[in-house]
């Protein structure tokens, strides 16, 4: 199968990331077939496309009428047979359990023709372990979005222990078409590769909090006002490269052997949650939050990301 011969998606789960996958393929001119349980939460996942794309025609990042067409190309169902009838790609994106996906895929590989490519959205499960009891597994493949997916553009590709090359290749091409910016990771380790990325940060931040080095406000504004602002234009190789390994090598022979190397998740992450402070959702976390501050970050966040989108529509279009 090449990429061209894609026009027809199934995704499988309606709730945060699959309607957003659907609304993706769904823009770029794709027929998709939106799979969920229950008719109520079909219905939640379409208002749920219609308002972000409301928000992105409000922004300029799509045209007014296009809101309409991208829902018109949108079919839902309580019914996986019917979701995977004529499906080039299928797309998971149930809860990250290991026993729900491997019996989700094992039914897939029934419904589905050999040829048709089967993805899961996990996070983090070895994609090895979900296609473990299909029988082509050569055909299952990770594709992991990043949410939300219809603002966010990188989508890793994940080849298992039985995934064919070109199963990985058709699939970076169809992503490409759908306009996201797919990355292709060799190897199924845990957490690929953005994750073990983002979680290596997170562990040295949290440590800083745990050891008094600074409060949580203060490592958030030193990322944010510091060396995250070049982050999107020069990632950590280029930079290590522009000042010269020379010199990455001396602050590493230094500065390794202070950083935070525990295997395990911090003590003061532990007592947090075994307190009851879980952030955004109790109202205490590493931070204090109240409704109207939790609601102002994840518009910010929202509005940051739409902004961008048209930053670099008008770029490509220069």
């Amino acid at each position: 199968m090449k990429a061209e011969d894609v026009g027809k998606i199934a995704v499988i789960g309606q709730g945060m990331m699959g309607h957003g996958i659907a609304q993706v393929f769904a823009s770029k001119g794709f027929d998709v077939q939106l799979y969920g349980r229950r008719e109520e939460g079909l219905r939640v996942a379409t208002e749920n496309i219609r308002s972000n794309l409301s928000k992105m025609a409000i922004k300029g990042v799509i045209q007014e009428g296009e809101i309409a067409s991208t829902l018109g190309r949108i079919r839902t169902t309580t019914s996986l047979a019917e979701a995977t009838a004529g499906a080039q790609m299928v797309i998971e994106t149930v809860a990250e359990n290991l026993e729900l996906k491997q019996g989700l895929f094992e039914e897939l590989d029934c419904l589905s023709p050999r040829e048709t490519i089967l993805t899961t959205n996990t996070s983090v499960i070895s994609i090895s372990e979900v296609a473990a009891r299909a029988r082509y597994r050569e055909r299952i493949v990770g594709t992991h979005f990043w949410n939300p997916p219809f603002l966010i553009p990188l989508v890793e590709i994940v080849k298992g222990r039985d995934t064919l090359e070109e199963v990985q290749d058709v699939t970076y091409d169809v992503l490409r078409k759908a306009g996201k910016h797919p990355v292709k990771v060799k190897k199924d380790v845990p957490g690929f590769l953005a994750n073990r990325l983002q979680h290596a940060l997170w562990r040295e931040a949290i440590s800083i909090v745990e050891h008094g080095i600074a409060d949580a406000a203060g490592v958030d504004e030193c990322i944010k006002m510091g060396f995250g602002i070049r982050l999107p234009v020069l990632g950590p190789m280029e930079n290590a490269d522009m000042v010269g390994l020379d010199m990455t090598l001396a602050i590493h022979d230094y500065i390794l052997k202070h950083l935070e190397s525990s295997p395990g998740p911090s003590p003061l992450l532990k007592e947090k949650v075994e307190r009851g402070q879980l952030g955004f959702k109790t109202g205490q976390g590493f931070r204090t939050w109240s409704a109207e501050e939790a609601k102002e970050s994840r518009e910010r966040l929202l509005d940051y990301l739409l902004d961008w989108m048209v930053r670099e529509r008008g770029r490509a279009e220069q």
